[in-house]
C-alpha cells in the first residue's frame, strides 16, 4: 500500500478538489468529503473498535458451541483438560497479538502525524526564507 496516498484525511489539493466537486455534483457528497478531511484520521481507530466489538459479540456465540460445558469430549479427561488449557493459552496469545497490533497502529499513526508536521515545518521554513529574500522594502507610490 502506498503510504503517501493522495486521498488521505488531510487538506491536500486532491481532497479539496474532491470536496468542491462533491458539492457541485450532489451536496451530501461534498459534505461527506469534508467530514472525511476533518475526522478521517479517526477512522482507523473507529474501524479497529468496530472489529473488536463484533469479534467480542460473535465470540460469545462461539463460546456457546465450543465452551467447556458444550465441548465434545474425547472420552479421555486428561486429554480434554489439556485441550482446554491449550485453547485458553491460544486465546491469550491472540489477545496479546491484538494488543500488539493496536500498539503498532497507534505508532504508525504517530509517525504519520510526525511526518506531516515535519513536512509542514519544512514548508513554513522555505516560505519564510523565500519571503525574507524576496520582500525588500520598496517605495510605495502615492496616489492622490
Amino acid at each position: 500500500m502506498n503510504t503517501n496516498a493522495l486521498i488521505r484525511p488531510a487538506w491536500t489539493p486532491a481532497t479539496i478538489a474532491l470536496m468542491v466537486l462533491g458539492f457541485m455534483v450532489f451536496w451530501p457528497l461534498g459534505l461527506a468529503m469534508l467530514a472525511y478531511i476533518i475526522w478521517g484520521d479517526r477512522l482507523e481507530s473507529f474501524k479497529t473498535e468496530v472489529n473488536r466489538s463484533t469479534d467480542n459479540f460473535f465470540s460469545t456465540f462461539r463460546g456457546c458451541t465450543r465452551g467447556p460445558a458444550f465441548r465434545e469430549t474425547s472420552g479421555n479427561v486428561a486429554f480434554d483438560e489439556w485441550r482446554d488449557k491449550e485453547i485458553d493459552r491460544l486465546n491469550e496469545e491472540r489477545r496479546k497479538l491484538d494488543e500488539a497490533r493496536a500498539e503498532f497502529d497507534a505508532h504508525m499513526r504517530d509517525l504519520r502525524m510526525a511526518r506531516d508536521r515535519e513536512e509542514f515545518e519544512n514548508f513554513m521554513a522555505a516560505r519564510r526564507r523565500k519571503s525574507d529574500d524576496g520582500d525588500k522594502p520598496t517605495s510605495v507610490p502615492e496616489f492622490g
